[in-house]
């Protein structure tokens, strides 16, 4: 199997899916501004300072799919959708996906977001498939919990590995894109790895590496 994958945030889209739902809910009123402003900006600083505690993180992502009926955040997430996703898709990102089906690689999202937020960003992005963050969903409700390995840092590259035994598959060729350090392990798992508008410690490595450094932007 021919492996084209893509980091989410920051890579295919030129924000941060997460953090910005998490904005939408703010902006909304769905939820308490001050505290989810706070809670929000500390995490995200943490996930920069590749200090971020995953469980931690996904137990504060997911409050508003406990608290609320889950139809109504089911609509807030079509909303989200609508207003913030589908007008920051970029064009060179979806133009490159396509280009890799054309050539039979089967593609692929492997991003630390939840799968709640990453399942339809992943279908507005046409992939063959996606892992995010595994969320505990018991009678009915999410209960705030992950279910598996977290895909962050090196649990992509874990995560993958399952994926890839539980389909009796094996990768014999891995292209991977992503803007972060946090995702080093499975740039260094790649046959290729490109860096697309990588933060500043991954710019250094990827040149160090000879990385291609790429930008899915037009700015």
């Amino acid at each position: 199997m021919r492996l084209a994958i893509f980091d989410l945030d920051h890579t295919l889209l030129p924000f941060d899916s997460d953090k910005s739902w998490n904005q939408f809910l703010i902006d909304a009123g769905v939820v308490d501004a001050s505290y989810y402003q706070e809670r929000n900006d500390q995490f995200y600083q943490d996930y920069l300072n590749e200090s971020l505690d995953i469980r931690a993180y996904q137990r504060f992502a997911t409050e508003v799919l406990r608290t609320h009926p889950l139809e109504q955040v089911i609509a807030l997430r079509a909303d989200y959708l609508a207003q913030i996703i589908i007008p920051g898709l970029l064009p060179k990102a979806l133009a490159c996906i396509a280009d890799y089906r054309r050539k039979g690689f089967f593609t692929l999202i492997i991003s630390a977001t939840n799968e709640f937020i990453v399942e339809p960003i992943a279908i507005l992005h046409g992939v063959d498939h996606f892992l995010g963050c595994r969320l505990e969903f018991i009678d009915g409700r999410y209960t705030g919990e992950m279910v598996g390995v977290p895909t962050y840092r090196n649990g992509k590259v874990e995560a993958l590995q399952n994926w890839l035994t539980e389909r009796h598959a094996t990768a014999e060729t891995i292209h991977f894109y992503s803007d972060s350090i946090n995702d080093l392990p499975l740039l260094e798992r790649a046959d290729a790895a490109f860096a697309v508008d990588p933060d500043q410690k991954l710019r250094v490595i990827a040149e160090a590496h000879n990385w291609p450094v790429i930008e899915f932007t037009d700015g």
